[in-house]
């Protein structure tokens, strides 16, 4: 019982010679070229595509990893204050909100003491982006639950004809409305 290698074999066997020298040799360059291309495509392409993107790659990462020193830094330099009371906490959240975001905004305490309502109205995005570090880095207080939508005061006034003032950069037109409630430390 012969496979179908044997088989393959007995044709191979009965063709190759009645080949003439000059197609014998072509075959053979022919084969050569297959097997070259088939090593390009399945060896040293994709090795030397990864070479080529290995220095964007580890550059990357790199910058991923100290972003991540950072935070990780942050975040000991936070574990390592002292623990705020809850009385504390909500003194710090009160000013920072006078502070930071002015009459753009009201506080007042949501629920059992257990966290802070604060509601915004056109409230500047970099204003609100301060606020939020202050809030978790003196009062510890964390945003539990956000509700923000951009302002419709935010949008740019029409105008009528050519204007001669400069136009405000995009992000000082931004404004955001909405309200967070904010965790406070436990007690």
């Amino acid at each position: 019982m012969s496979t179908w290698i044997d088989k393959l074999q007995a044709r191979w066997a009965a063709w190759w010679p009645a080949l003439a020298p000059r197609e014998q040799r072509l075959v053979q360059g022919m084969a050569a070229l297959v097997l070259l291309a088939l090593l390009w495509w399945v060896a040293l392409a994709p090795a030397l595509r990864t070479l080529s993107t290995a220095p964007a790659a580890h550059a990357e990462l790199d910058a991923q990893l100290q972003r991540m020193s950072a935070l990780q830094i942050q975040a000991k330099a936070l574990q390592s204050q002292p623990r705020a009371s809850r009385d504390e906490a909500l003194r710090a959240i009160e000013s920072s909100v006078q502070q930071s975001l002015g009459a753009n905004a009201q506080m007042q305490v949501a629920g059992a003491g257990e966290g802070v309502l604060v509601t915004l109205r056109g409230t500047s995005a970099d204003g609100l982006a301060q606020w939020l570090a202050q809030a978790r880095g003196n009062a510890r207080a964390v945003p539990r639950e956000v509700h923000l939508t951009r302002s419709q005061a935010g949008a740019a006034p029409a105008t009528r004809g050519p204007t001669t003032a400069a136009p405000a950069p995009a992000d000082a037109l931004v404004r955001w409305d909405g309200t967070l409630v904010m965790n406070l430390p436990a007690k």
